[in-house]
């Protein structure tokens, strides 16, 4: 399943980014290398089902804007590669990323999956009638 394509990453980070990341061929670069990207996308989902495959069934009939935003930060970082500093928002973005996902995998976050909320067990409410006590004085009594 795709969770982000190429034109999400040029939202969010600028087509001259991704142009300085993909153009292997042009100097200066002047264009966005999809072959780049969508590998980059590719191992971006790779490593998002490893984690959410834990908790939901893949693929997922809706993909959650959450989960477009953290294939972004994945795949920003695979395309930085090697010079993605260690103190630098590519990197804080790609481990935050991870550390939900671990989340995701824990059972600790939810995601949206599209599918629906099951019922409560016992058909939902729990009601009670604080007007009759079963525990009464009288009740008691040589208990």
């Amino acid at each position: 399943m795709t969770y982000a394509v190429s034109q999400d990453l040029v939202d969010r980070f600028g087509s001259t980014e991704l142009e300085q990341l993909t153009d292997r061929t042009n100097v200066p670069p002047s264009t966005i290398d999809a072959v780049v990207v969508g590998r980059a996308l590719a191992d971006a989902d790779g490593v998002i089902d490893g984690y959410i495959g834990k908790q939901y069934a893949l693929p997922l009939s809706v993909v959650p804007p959450v989960l477009v935003k953290v294939a972004a930060d994945l795949a920003r970082y695979f395309l930085h590669g090697e010079a993605a500093a260690k103190d630098s928002k590519v990197t804080r973005d790609y481990d935050d990323a991870i550390d939900w996902l671990k989340d995701v995998a824990k059972g600790l976050v939810a995601i949206d999956d599209g599918g629906q909320v099951p019922d409560q067990a016992g058909g939902g409410a729990i009601r009670a009638n604080p007007s009759t006590r079963v525990f009464r004085r009288d009740t008691l009594k040589g208990l």
